[in-house]
């Protein structure tokens, strides 16, 4: 079976050593890249499973180099889990709007690290056992292929954005709070961020509801978390 590659992007070596030292151990191929620049280099080369993306980088920042990703039809779909020695929430909140799909914040447990790594490359492979096809408005999703249309055109949705509309369906007509989603999407507990929850909800309506202002289908309940409505279904 073909190890899942999992490409550092960070400029400080004895890090991305460390890192690379127990991705290694833990049966994953690592590659590693030292600045921006050459992150989305070895992004388009390597082609891995999942990147590991320093927010502080020389040549171009992590922020960017996401941003930049996420825009290139060869690496958009790859996961993206973002490091930083910043906790402020504008930080993450940014990373998220850009497209990172999970957070993790120096000083950081080889542990916590492999398991989120895990739970992102787990969830990955799972959806895709999805053989069916659900429809709703002018919205297909077919799950065999992992592909999401609008009126026939594809529509691009980040992993946490796929899972979270999946997850929404599954539940339709069902009341699920922030906190909920955020165990169940992140795969941990992601104590006093729901506001990670509203961004990808929002991003969700925008590519998916005719108005994003005035939802029809994926609707807030007030104080509480989200319900997607089986109107016509």
């Amino acid at each position: 079976m073909t190890k899942d590659k999992v490409l550092i992007i960070d400029d400080e070596e004895h890090i991305v050593e460390l890192i690379r030292y127990n991705l290694e151990n833990a049966g994953y191929d690592a590659v590693e890249a030292y600045n921006g620049v050459d992150g989305i280099k070895a992004a388009k080369n390597e082609k891995p499973t999942l990147i590991l993306l320093d927010v502080m980088l020389p040549m171009m920042d992590g922020l960017e180099v996401c941003r930049k990703l996420r825009k290139d039809d060869t690496t958009k779909h790859i996961p993206i889990i973002m490091l930083t020695a910043k906790s402020e929430e504008i930080d993450k909140i940014l990373g998220l709007e850009l497209g990172a799909d999970d957070y993790i914040t120096k000083p950081f447990s080889v542990r916590e690290l492999l398991a989120r790594i895990k739970a992102v490359l787990r969830r990955t492979g799972s959806e895709l056992e999805e053989t069916s096809v659900f429809s709703f408005s002018d919205v297909t999703i077919d799950y065999d292929k992992h592909l999401v249309t609008k009126n026939n055109v594809k529509v691009d949705l980040t992993l946490k954005e796929y899972e979270l509309l999946d997850i929404l369906i599954k539940n339709r007509g069902k009341v699920l709070k922030r906190d909920l989603l955020l165990d169940k999407i992140w795969g941990y507990e992601y104590v006093g961020e729901t506001r990670t929850v509203d961004v990808h909800i929002r991003h969700l309506r925008q590519k998916l509801e005719d108005d994003d202002k005035n939802p029809v289908y994926i609707e807030t309940v007030r104080g509480i978390g989200y319900r997607f409505n089986d109107l016509e279904l």
